[in-house]
C-alpha cells in the first residue's frame, strides 16, 4: 500500500461539437404534423358532387367588353354608348344568354365609384359574371 497522493483525474475537455439530434427531432415532429394536417386544410367539407355533361370543348363562352376610359366615357364592345344605351344593351345581352361574361376594362385614372356604377348596371341587367381585365406588368431588361 502506498500512501502517496492519489492521482486525480483530469477534467474532461469541453465538447466542441454541436448536438443536432434535438433539433432534428423537433423538425421531424413538425414535419409529421404538417403532413397530417395539410389534407384537412384543403377542404373541411366532404361533398359528393353530382356529375354532369360539360359544355362542348369547341364552344367558347360568350362575353361582352365594357370599357371606361380616363374621361369616364363608356364603350360597349368598342362602340361608344351612354349610360341608358348601356343599360339597354346589357339587358338585351342578359335576355339572350344570362351566362354571358362581362369583361370590364377601366383606366386606372378613373374613380372607383364609376367602376362600381358600371358593375351595378351589369348586375341589374342580370349579368353576374364580371371579369376585370388588366395588363401584365412590363418587365425591365436586366443589365
Amino acid at each position: 500500500m502506498s500512501f502517496g497522493r492519489l492521482e486525480s483525474s483530469k477534467n474532461p475537455a469541453p465538447m466542441s461539437d454541436i448536438n443536432v439530434t434535438p433539433m432534428v427531432d423537433v423538425m421531424l415532429v413538425l414535419l409529421v404534423i404538417f403532413i397530417l394536417t395539410a389534407p384537412l386544410l384543403t377542404s373541411a367539407i366532404r361533398l359528393d358532387l353530382p356529375q354532369g355533361e360539360a359544355t362542348q370543348s369547341g364552344q367558347a363562352p360568350q362575353s361582352v367588353t365594357l370599357v371606361v376610359n380616363a374621361q369616364g366615357a363608356l364603350f360597349f364592345n368598342d362602340q361608344p354608348v351612354t349610360s341608358d344605351e348601356l343599360r339597354t344593351r346589357l339587358q338585351e345581352t342578359a335576355q339572350r344568354n344570362p351566362e354571358t361574361e362581362v369583361q370590364l376594362r377601366a383606366d386606372q385614372a378613373i374613380t372607383y365609384g364609376r367602376v362600381v356604377e358600371v358593375m351595378g348596371l351589369a348586375q341589374q341587367a342580370g349579368l353576374s359574371r364580371i371579369g376585370f381585365v388588366a395588363e401584365a406588368p412590363r418587365s425591365t431588361p436586366s443589365r
